[in-house]
């Protein structure tokens, strides 16, 4: 299947250009994003270096991002790089679970690659990265059970209009993760309450 990000690029446009006044745009180094005045006309949703996965990415925190946080540019989420300390690993853990779900779901409706990412490799690595991906997966799980944010329903609905995806790949992925919900294998985490980072809903 040919991944392309500037299929990403008309789909997300025609969705949300006029409705909801964002564009998504491809970027350089960094991922960005900024808020309507700041960019110019429209909001701009950037991934970084034309990457399929990084647009993927970028979607998945606008999707959960609230009205407030999108006036802010990056939402006014506090971001550290590469080389965090335990803390600030900790933090950045605890608000990429949902961003990184919606991200797995979006890369199962196009058939592409999905890597858990705690972007740490400076830093000594995730706080605990099996706890990490199990909670990914369960949140991911919660969103099929329960529904999604509506931009991620509608731009996941999207996708698998578009690359011809369904139900029956969901069922799949699911199985194929299963052991992740297995709690015999669970492992201690430190996530505590969720952050403010993002409202999480329209």
């Amino acid at each position: 299947m040919n991944h392309r990000p500037e299929d990403l690029v008309t789909l997300f446009n025609r969705l949300f250009l006029e409705s909801t006044g964002t564009e998504l745009v491809r970027g350089g180094d960094e991922p960005e994003y900024l808020p309507a005045g700041v960019a110019g006309r429209y909001a701009q949703v950037i991934f970084a270096h034309g990457y399929f996965a990084s647009a993927l990415h970028e979607i998945s925190h606008w999707c959960i991002a609230g009205e407030r946080r999108r006036q802010l540019p990056d939402y006014g989420y506090w971001y550290c790089p590469d080389g965090r300390t335990r803390e600030q690993q900790r933090s950045f853990e605890q608000v990429e679970v949902k961003p990184q779900a919606i991200e797995w779901l979006f890369a199962t409706a196009c058939g592409s690659r999905f890597h858990i990412s705690v972007d740490n490799l400076d830093g000594g690595g995730a706080i605990d990265e099996d706890g990490f991906r199990r909670n990914v997966y369960r949140q991911a799980c919660r969103y099929l059970d329960q529904g999604l944010p509506v931009r991620a329903e509608h731009f996941l609905e999207s996708l698998m209009d578009f690359y011809g995806t369904g139900a029956d790949e969901f069922c799949q992925w699911r199985e194929r993760h299963a052991w992740l919900a297995d709690e015999s294998h669970r492992q201690p985490h430190h996530f505590t309450t969720e952050s403010e980072a993002y409202d999480a809903s329209s």
